[in-house]
This record gives C-alpha cells, sequence and structure tokens, in this order.
C-alpha cells in the first residue's frame, strides 16, 4: 500500500482495534461511534499530509478504505477471540437453539452449521463490510467539515 493510503490504513486499524475490543466495542452501538471517528482520522490525517483543501471525493475514497480494513481487521480479531473462546460459546448456542421448541429443525440446523464453521466469521464480514464502509465515509465527509484548509485568496496583480 501506498504511503498515499497511510491515512486510510491508520484510519482502519482504529476502527479495526476499538470495534473488536470486547468492553470498548459497545460505543459502536451508538451510530458506529468508532466507525465514523475512524473515517474522521483518516480525513484529519490526509489533510496534515497536504498543503491545498482536501477535496471531498479524497476524503470519501479515504473513509471508505478505513472502512473496508476496519471491518476486516475487526472479523480478523473476532474470530481470533471466539477460537479462543474455544466451544463455550458455541455450546450456548447449540443450548438454545435446542432449547426452544419454536425453532424449526431446518433452522436450527443452518444456525448450528454456521456456527460450526468459518462462517461466523463470513457472516460478519458480510455485514460489517457494507456498514463499516458507509459509516466511516460518513466520517469522512465530517472530518472535510471540521478538517479542511481554507483556500488562500488569490494574489491580486
Amino acid at each position: 500500500m501506498s504511503s498515499r493510503h497511510t491515512p486510510a490504513l491508520l484510519g482502519g486499524l482504529f476502527i479495526g482495534v476499538l470495534s473488536s475490543l470486547p468492553v470498548v466495542s459497545a460505543a459502536n452501538l451508538c451510530c458506529c461511534c468508532w466507525v465514523v471517528i475512524g473515517g474522521v482520522l483518516t480525513v484529519y490525517l490526509q489533510q496534515q499530509r497536504k498543503e491545498t483543501p482536501i477535496e471531498a471525493s479524497d476524503a470519501i475514497l479515504g473513509g471508505l478504505l478505513a472502512g473496508l480494513i476496519g471491518a476486516v481487521v475487526t472479523a480478523v480479531f473476532s474470530f481470533a477471540l471466539l477460537s479462543v473462546a474455544g466451544t463455550m460459546w458455541q455450546d450456548q448456542v447449540r443450548n438454545a437453539l435446542e432449547s426452544n421448541p419454536d425453532v424449526p429443525p431446518q433452522v436450527r440446523d443452518f444456525a448450528l452449521n454456521l456456527i460450526s464453521g468459518h462462517g461466523v466469521a463470513l457472516l460478519q464480514l458480510a455485514i460489517t463490510i457494507p456498514i463499516y464502509a458507509i459509516f466511516s465515509m460518513l466520517g469522512a465527509l465530517l472530518g472535510v467539515a471540521f478538517f479542511k484548509k481554507k483556500t488562500p485568496p488569490a494574489a491580486q496583480a
């Protein structure tokens, strides 16, 4: 990744790490807080590297990349955390599904197959990629409003 994309990489790491921490990630329940802040951070870092005002299109692209990186980092950390937790969480889900007579057998079997493999990580990616991309782009637009440098007045001759 080129140095041009370093702000998006840092913003994505910010999103991914804070969205993966068990207690800290609760802030994402409030309008994807860490994701929006990651988009703002990306634009702040982009603007610091430029003398001219940042374009909204560059900010949106940076926010999009930060959201995609953040979603992947979150999925990787979450999968690692679930792997460390072992089958404890799978047993809880299995017991809940099997003890509920209202759950159709097909749904129960599908859910059990989903949690037994890499399906949870893929499901998380399918959900977080579009959500994180959208909210980090919104954060990037906020960042433009906050951090865009003023255009210097034209020199008069």
